[in-house]
């Protein structure tokens, strides 16, 4: 059963197995160390307890096993999702899934008129997953395709 939770100091492994090598690829950095895994779990603690909160980095798990998180940016113009899963949780839905159940926050709990996403030109498969999520594609710029999605409209009277 695939969940969004949030991160404990608990996930410092599984957090270093999602932000390894393959995943990172066309984020332009290198794969997590255990140094930096500290830092990102200290700071998406910190995130959770803000009122508000801006920023939502929730790990997506599968039958309680940590595959990959997505997050929830609110503290821009706009608000922006993103997602990152381990190579080996690839190709089965996970990640939609996970963007489908943090765009319900998003756009039901938090009441968002729209949510943005982007993906890098070279990775078509993220593409996907954000289609088959409800995005749509909106153009590109610098590298990357561009997304939206927007609550339905209500129905007219």
């Amino acid at each position: 059963m695939i969940g969004l939770r949030e991160l404990t100091l608990d996930d410092a492994e599984a957090i270093r197995r999602v932000y390894g090598p393959e995943s990172v690829k066309f984020l332009g950095r290198a794969p997590m160390d255990a140094v930096e895994v500290r830092s990102y779990l200290a700071d998406a603690l910190v995130s959770a307890a803000r009122s508000p909160r801006t920023l939502h980095t929730l790990g997506l798990t599968v039958d309680y096993d940590l595959l990959g998180v997505v997050k929830l940016r609110l503290e821009r113009p706009v608000a922006a999702v993103s997602y990152i899963l381990r190579a080996d949780a690839w190709g089965r839905g996970h990640a939609t899934e996970g963007l489908r159940r943090i765009v319900a926050l998003g756009v039901g709990e938090l009441g968002l008129a729209e949510i943005r996403a982007r993906h890098h030109v070279d990775n078509p498969a993220s593409g996907r997953v954000l289609l088959r999520a409800g995005f749509t594609r909106t153009g590109a710029r610098a590298g990357f395709m561009d997304y939206v999605i927007r609550p339905p409209s209500p129905p007219a009277r």
